[in-house]
């Protein structure tokens, strides 16, 4: 079975956002909750987390795997999209809320997307 479109869009995601985490990881700085320790490995390994998880939804043998790691990851990054949506509200960027509020409930069709990937 082909990998279905939503999961094709989440596997894009994760490369493109992936590459961000290596290649400027201080673009995520801001998002990380004081609590988590050693801010720019945790960076750093939830890109090669979400690489990974990419690859292995474009490949079936290893697609029930990264469909459902890739859960883990959405789930595991939520906090940061919390802090970023707590942090926009102390601000008057009236884009930065939209941003970083509505990046909240798209978690759920990302999980729903890599619930797909798991399960095809």
């Amino acid at each position: 079975m082909s990998l279905p479109l939503s999961a094709k869009v989440l596997a894009t995601g994760f490369t493109v956002s992936g590459v961000v985490h290596l290649v400027k990881p201080e673009v995520f700085e801001p998002l990380m909750p004081a609590w988590v320790p050693a801010h720019r490995e945790v960076i750093y390994a939830s890109g090669v987390a979400e690489l990974v998880c990419a690859a292995g939804m474009a490949v079936p043998a290893t697609r029930k795997v990264a469909g459902y790691a890739s859960v883990a990851v959405l789930l595991g990054v939520f906090p940061g999209n919390v802090k970023m949506a707590q942090d926009s509200l102390r601000t008057r960027s009236t884009r930065f809320k939209a941003i970083a509020i509505g990046r909240l409930p798209m978690q759920l069709p990302m999980i729903r997307a890599a619930l797909k990937a798991a399960r095809s």
